[in-house]
């Protein structure tokens, strides 16, 4: 089975720019009055290295680990019921060609055979389906523990627009505007300010 890649999230925040304008349409004048100009809505633009944040933020980190760790016991699992099939297939194979079998035995076999077939097909769609449900869990926390951040980060900073770069997605972007690590530092400070009040909650249980 191929190994299923996570899926990195992207952060977007939409901005809207409105302009303004109105004149005199009364129709006593002969010319309509200038347009007022309004002053250009100032933006204040940032953006943040995805392939940093997924590297770097704890969350990330430990999800990655137990993802990866579920995709290979997949793996292994259906590689060993995969090889032990395909031994038994061989098997049958040779025998058959040696006439061990009578007619009746030979077919009973190969139905068994094609059963333990479909079983494992079976067992490779399950075990897919649990682990894309994992991941979708996990881009879902990801997304919303991003969000709840930058709702707060944002309260402070004003940007009117925080950009994901990841790759060549954003053509040129100056550094001064990269608050990557500003927001890695907030969320794994949040993240293990979480992790701590959750260990207290257990240790107040077992209590």
């Amino acid at each position: 089975m191929k190994k299923n890649s996570i899926l990195r999230a992207f952060i977007a925040v939409l901005t809207a720019c409105v302009t303004f304008a109105s004149c005199d349409k009364s129709p006593k004048q002969e010319t309509a009055e200038e347009p007022k100009q309004t002053a250009p809505v100032e933006l204040k633009v940032a953006y943040v290295e995805v392939d940093s944040l997924m590297t770097q933020y704890e969350f990330c980190k430990e999800y990655s680990m137990i993802l990866e760790k579920k995709s290979r016991n997949i793996q292994s699992t259906l590689q060993q019921k995969g090889q032990a099939l395909q031994s038994a297939a061989n098997n049958f194979q040779q025998k058959l060609q040696q006439n061990a079998y009578t007619r009746e035995q030979a077919e009973q076999i190969q139905a068994g055979l094609q059963k333990q077939n479909a079983d494992l097909e079976a067992l490779q769609q399950r075990l897919s389906a649990e682990f894309q449900e994992e991941t979708n869990k996990f881009n879902v926390a990801l997304h919303d523990s991003l969000q709840h951040f930058l709702a707060k980060f944002n309260k402070d900073k004003k940007y009117t627009i925080i950009l994901s770069k990841s790759g060549d997605n954003i053509l040129y972007a100056d550094k001064g505007i990269d608050i990557t690590n500003q927001i890695i530092a907030g969320l794994n400070k949040a993240y293990k300010k979480d992790a701590k009040k959750s260990e207290e909650k257990k240790e107040e249980k077992k209590k």
